[in-house]
């Protein structure tokens, strides 16, 4: 049953992935929305994708918050999101295809950047450019999300706000057109785009975004007062972070807990408690160092094996993701970065039937001895993996929902991990359902 609001404040949870992303943040947002009343995504755009399991049925969420999923929970879309409006639409018409209810309570801010065609093909086209000249390709999904946070940091993006009006956003968009079109034609040589076709679907879109337009910071902190407790769900990982990431392998925003604050429009002092999520092993999609990583071709291989039982495929772009024994030592950056205040540990199933389990204490990297993640992409390039071997376990953990009901050597393996990152284990996940998790500590409740 959802928890009644208490009067007074409420109490906030920022949950956050804190490797390369596909940690399984949408399935504990999912879960733990039985004690929010209100989701809030503060960052990323729909380059992002959540996949639920719920009563055995997969739903994949890119845009809207994961709490769609529980009857009555308020959904909120922050200022720090950068929204294409056709592909918001198109995923709000696939839930209320399932019978889900969503523009009652989905809350889009009029401060959201658009994402429009121009972006798109200019992030195409990029990428393109980088594989055919040598220089390697970043592995964007081409969804258009870099370009469009770099209008946002150059002060000419258009916002949902303009959607309000007319002739302003078709002056602005025929600005920006001209500014991508020259870049495109010259530099990228593609085709231009036409004006009349983008701004007839943007007018159309304005239709149907208008009564979710709202003023996002406000209402959570309304909410917040009225005694709601709300989740801040982050997209992608920690180590994908503009800022904090390997670089210039990353994403486009801030991925971080302290982005939770300025991506939604509340203050700091209204997030009480960060969850970092984190699978028991690694995975990365696209390019960039990967310390710990190992071979997913070879048949029989341990990286075969974590590909094939975790399904790992990216919900996005359906690329095969890089697999590996996790990283201790990027697991500490971004405990770090972020001020993580408990960890959730999610697919330890995936590690049921190896006769043993490596876990990444540090590196040596130029002969020196390194126990975190270094900040430049080329360092992590020469670092060579410190492994620490623990014994594996051949009981399945598959759906258990108690922390005794472990196999001996499953448990003894997430304490030392809870040891080797420095924050304790308040939940585990054994399978996609949403009822697959141990509880040792309630976030809202911690």
């Amino acid at each position: 049953m959802q928890a009644d609001i208490r009067r007074g404040l409420g109490r906030n949870v920022v949950v956050v992935g804190t490797q390369w992303g596909d940690e399984g943040k949408g399935k504990i947002v999912d879960w733990m929305t039985d004690h929010a009343q209100g989701v809030v995504r503060f960052q990323g755009g729909h380059n992002a994708g959540h996949t639920l399991v719920i009563n055995g049925r997969k739903t994949a969420l890119q845009l809207v918050p994961s709490g769609v999923m529980r009857a009555g929970v308020a959904c909120y879309i922050g200022n720090g999101v950068v929204v294409d409006p056709a592909h918001l639409l198109l995923e709000i018409a696939r839930l209320e295809a399932l019978g889900v209810d969503v523009r009652s309570r989905l809350f889009l801010s009029e401060s959201c950047p658009l994402i429009l065609p121009f972006h798109v093909e200019i992030d195409r086209a990029r990428e393109a450019l980088r594989e055919t000249s040598g220089s390697g390709k970043i592995g964007t999904t081409g969804k258009g999300i870099g370009p469009a946070y770099e209008d946002k940091v150059a002060r000419r993006a258009l916002r949902v706000q303009d959607l309000k009006h007319p002739r302003r956003f078709e002056a602005r968009l025929r600005d920006l057109l001209d500014l991508h079109n020259a870049e495109l034609t010259g530099i990228l040589k593609a085709q231009p785009l036409a004006l009349q076709p983008i701004l007839d679907d943007a007018m159309g879109a304005a239709e149907q975004l208008r009564p979710l337009m709202a003023d996002v910071g406000y209402r959570l902190f309304q909410a917040h007062n009225e005694g709601a407790n709300l989740l801040f769900e982050g997209a992608q990982g920690t180590l994908l972070d503009i800022d904090h990431g390997t670089y210039p392998y990353v994403t486009s925003s801030n991925c971080v807990a302290g982005n939770a604050a300025a991506g939604s429009g509340v203050g700091p002092g209204m997030l009480h408690y960060i969850l970092g999520i984190t699978k028991a092993y690694t995975t990365r999609v696209g390019g960039g160092p990967f310390p710990t990583e190992l071979p997913i071709d070879e048949e029989g291989s341990v990286g075969h094996h974590l590909s094939t039982a975790g399904q790992e495929r990216g919900t996005v772009t359906g690329r095969a993701r890089r697999c590996g024994w996790l990283d201790a030592a990027a697991l500490k950056r971004s405990m770090i970065i972020n001020g993580i205040s408990g960890l959730c540990i999610t697919k330890l199933d995936v590690l049921d039937g190896l006769p043993e389990i490596r876990i990444c204490v540090g590196y040596e990297q130029g002969g020196r001895q390194l126990d975190v993640l270094p900040l430049d992409a080329d360092e992590i390039t020469e670092c060579q993996p410190i492994y620490e071997t623990l014994p594996g376990w051949s009981d399945t953990t598959a759906g258990l929902t108690n922390w005794e009901q472990l196999p001996l050597n499953a448990r003894r393996y997430l304490e030392r991990m809870q040891a080797l990152i420095g924050a304790p284990i308040d939940m585990v996940s054994t399978g996609p359902d949403r009822v697959h998790t141990i509880l040792l500590r309630h976030p809202f409740r911690a």
